[in-house]
């Protein structure tokens, strides 16, 4: 499976963008997706992840309430939205995708094994 994420840009604080992840080589509807951050000096985390049939959600809890993960199967697309940005939602953004994953594991970057290249978020205050 190939990712390719977009989407980012800056925009101030309160703002909102909406982040595209096209997969390409495999059903999309057969994995997992999650979205994953990395801001400059910080340890990339998790920030949302939907399963296989978009039934179930979760969201780390500095973006609850302001993000939503979703899938779009039939264009083998995922999104996030985001809104209320904050200048601490400044990272690269990363769409990821495994197999099913287990719910315990699903916060962690080293369940998925695919990944695209990042898109960047900058909020400026």
């Amino acid at each position: 499976v190939q990712l390719q994420a977009s989407g980012g840009g800056l925009v101030q604080a309160g703002g909102f963008l909406r982040l595209s992840c096209v997969a390409s080589g495999r059903p999309f509807r057969s994995y997992t997706m999650a979205w994953f951050r990395q801001a400059p000096g910080k340890e990339r985390e998790f920030v949302a992840a939907i399963r296989l049939s978009g039934g179930s959600t979760f969201y780390a809890d500095s973006v609850k309430g302001r993000f939503t993960i979703s899938r779009d199967n039939a264009k083998n697309t995922g999104y996030l939205q985001m809104n209320s940005l904050k200048p601490e939602d400044t990272a690269v953004y990363y769409c990821t995708a495994h197999g099913s994953v287990i719910i315990s594991s699903i916060r962690y970057d080293a369940s998925y094994h695919y990944w695209g290249q990042g898109t960047l978020v900058t909020v400026s205050s």
